[in-house]
């Protein structure tokens, strides 16, 4: 009964939100270390330039998560719960599903936009010879485990094929949108004793992952795509506002 209530308390929205992406990563999870079979190489998103690339990817790389580990999911979704619940309950649920798909795209434009700058950065240190080989036969090295001796050309190779998940864009964009309708709410961050406001965490995690972005640190993570989230909702709730779908401050 209790875990019934739990569910029921949570907007439909943001509930099958969680489901969905708590089913997907189950199931990516057991088809790899079952049958070794990885769903991101279908609904990972990759390069426009990637023979794995299919336009579907734009939506479906942000039900995707990290299927080696918890931590990447359970922080999207912790995420999701604590922030979106509320947003869902300002916007409405349709209004509220159209801005985390929104923001979600939005991520994906700004970080392939950034992966196409890098790669144009990366093909002027190699020969056209090289190129050619990179593209021709990086994705299948990938799939083996294995990438090219030649840094510049593994560099190549792994902005070319290695594939982008998660629904950090999203959530970004809902923590962006948090933060300018509750501004003052107090917020408890890991590691830190004393609250801080709602829209001080948001400048906060904006300005560091565009220094993490800048200078390369945590590369593993897509942090323009997180910064690409906060700025379409940015975009989106300015625009609402104006047009007076959506009121001001709440707190």
């Amino acid at each position: 009964m209790a875990n019934n209530n739990f569910l029921n308390n949570i907007p439909p929205v943001t509930k099958h939100l969680l489901l969905v992406n708590i089913l997907i990563w189950i199931i990516s999870s057991l088809l790899l270390h079952t049958q070794g079979f990885d769903l991101d190489k279908y609904l990972g998103l990759h390069y426009v330039k990637s023979p794995d690339f299919n336009p579907a990817q734009i939506i479906t790389y942000m039900f995707m998560h990290d299927n080696r580990g918890i931590a990447h999911i359970f922080f999207n979704m912790f995420s999701l719960y604590m922030f979106g619940r509320l947003l869902e309950q300002v916007f409405g649920s349709k209004r509220y599903l159209f801005y985390y798909i929104s923001t979600g795209i939005g991520a994906a434009a700004i970080q392939l936009l950034v992966i196409h700058l890098q790669i144009g950065s990366v093909e002027k240190l190699l020969s056209p010879e090289m190129i050619s080989v990179v593209y021709a036969e990086g994705a299948d090295a990938l799939e083996q485990g294995l990438n090219f001796v030649n840094p510049n050309m593994a560099e190549l190779n792994a902005l070319i094929n290695t594939s982008i998940v998660g629904a950090s864009g999203a959530v970004f964009g809902i923590l962006l949108a948090f933060g300018m309708i509750f501004p003052n709410i107090p917020l408890y961050i890991f590691f830190i004793p004393v609250p801080i406001k709602a829209k001080y965490v948001v400048i906060g995690y904006g300005l560091l992952e565009l220094l993490f972005g800048i200078s390369g640190t945590m590369s593993g993570v897509a942090h323009f795509a997180h910064l690409g989230g906060m700025i379409f909702g940015i975009i989106m709730i300015l625009y609402w506002r104006k047009k007076g779908i959506i009121g001001g401050r709440y707190y």
